[in-house]
């Protein structure tokens, strides 16, 4: 338990199915035991219970002298959901390796195309998983497993698990997806039965609550710089050439932000937690205009939920229940040559959206390293008798995370931040056009 935020205590132990009696069959390695914290300075904003500063104890993570399962003979099952992300092969991998050559479980299941695998009527069998089916995979982008999105009912995944006879599930997937996992392992708990459900987070656009980065976040920026430095070279190579790229971020703007940051040739970054205005005297057009004039050219970089509330209400859902996004992009477009065109202003407007090759690439190096301790370290959680939980990297320690506070709010830019100013100090956009709606 940790201390006491501004409004409520915040729990953050994690849930266990019985005592760890067995010991570890782990030979070479450094135990930590479950009394052993790590404490981190929050926001309580985070756990929907006010604002302020706030300190949480977790649990940290790492192989338990004693396990609670019989390594030689509970089996293991991994899932992937929701869109692409680059690092989900690694993390498959990581997960597969250490089950089998430092626990020597008696096997490990791939559920393929997500929680569907899990439904006989969809007619995708599980595979089996081994260290040889595994070796290369890490070498692509995608999931070897498939994924998809939309809710299938808990009672019919216990249902499977159970036939299966599998004691440690690993879900890997987004803010969504550790909301399925929330429900599966309730319903497991509700019946008593000894399966471990661990969540491994993943998410392109960092926004899962108190994971400090997930995987794949560190390449989609690498590649998303990419498309920025691509941009500025069309725009400079013509009289008033705008660059538009579009990146992903349904909710939250993290890559756009880091992206800009990462490549300092950004003149505006448009991201879903930071509205904006087109015209009037803190518009967009009139700052582009009057950046054009004064250096001929301009980058813009657009999250995709950004400018929504420019756009109506499509008013559809898709397979995960998040509302389907207009077109900021397709919008800008059209408002940029509509503007100019009315002032008679030659101009040349180049749009990127590399949005769908940043999400299938391979993971990148420091990614790699990272998704290696993720499938670790979930491991070693499930084999202690760790349940409802999701093992992360929070400010450079990795934790066990309550699936219940992963899952309370989807994380966002903190526009008040030193973060979000230091990208507006990169941009020049702060002085020029200080975006707001009034």
């Amino acid at each position: 338990m940790s201390e006491q935020c501004p409004k409520a205590p915040i729990n953050t132990d994690i849930p266990v199915l019985g005592p760890a009696k067995i010991p570890s069959p782990l030979p070479y390695c450094r135990f930590d035991t479950d009394a052993k914290r790590v404490r981190v300075e929050l926001d309580a904003s985070e756990f929907e219970s006010g604002t302020g500063a706030c300190f949480a104890d977790f649990e940290v993570a790492g192989p338990r002298e004693r396990i609670y399962f019989d390594s030689s003979k509970v089996k293991a099952a991994i899932v992937t959901c929701g869109g692409l992300c680059p690092g989900l092969n690694d993390v498959i991998r990581a997960i597969v390796m250490e089950a089998h050559h430092n626990y020597h479980v008696a096997g490990v299941l791939g559920i393929r195309f997500g929680l569907q695998g899990f439904v006989d009527s969809y007619g995708h069998p599980p595979v089996e998983l081994t260290p040889e089916s595994v070796a290369d995979i890490h070498q692509f982008g995608g999931t070897m497993l498939g994924s998809s999105r939309g809710p299938q009912r808990p009672e019919d995944i216990a249902d499977a698990l159970e036939r299966a006879n599998v004691g440690m599930l690993f879900v890997i997937g987004g803010d969504g997806t550790m909301k399925a996992a929330r429900r599966i392992q309730e319903e497991i708990s509700k019946r008593g039965a000894k399966i471990s459900i661990i969540g491994v987070p993943k998410t392109i656009d960092n926004d899962i609550n108190l994971v400090t980065q997930s995987f794949g976040f560190d390449t989609a920026v690498e590649k998303a710089t990419e498309a920025i430095r691509s941009a500025h070279t069309e725009a400079i190579g013509a009289l008033n050439g705008v660059g538009l790229v579009k990146v992903m971020g349904r909710e939250s703007g993290f890559i756009a932000a880091q992206a800009t940051l990462a490549l300092k040739e950004v003149n505006y970054v448009l991201v879903p937690e930071y509205p904006f205005a087109l015209t009037g005297e803190h518009g967009l057009l009139p700052s582009l205009e009057q950046r054009l004039r004064e250096r001929k050219h301009a980058v813009i970089v657009v999250a995709e939920g950004a400018g929504q509330n420019l756009l109506p209400d499509t008013g559809a859902r898709d397979a995960s229940g998040n509302p389907v996004l207009g077109d900021i992009c397709q919008f800008l477009s059209g408002e940029i040559e509509a503007y100019f065109k009315a002032r008679d202003m030659p101009h040349t407007l180049k749009f990127i959206d590399p949005s769908y090759i940043i999400r299938s690439v391979p993971a990148n190096a420091n990614d790699r390293v990272y998704c290696g301790f993720l499938g670790q370290h979930a491991v070693h959680a499930a084999m202690a008798g760790k349940t409802g939980m999701v093992v992360s990297k929070l400010y450079g320690r990795y934790v066990h995370l309550p699936l219940d506070l992963v899952t309370l709010r989807r994380k966002k830019l903190n526009i008040a931040s030193d973060y979000w100013r230091a990208v507006l100090e990169s941009t020049g956009q702060h002085a020029v056009t200080p975006f707001n709606e009034d």
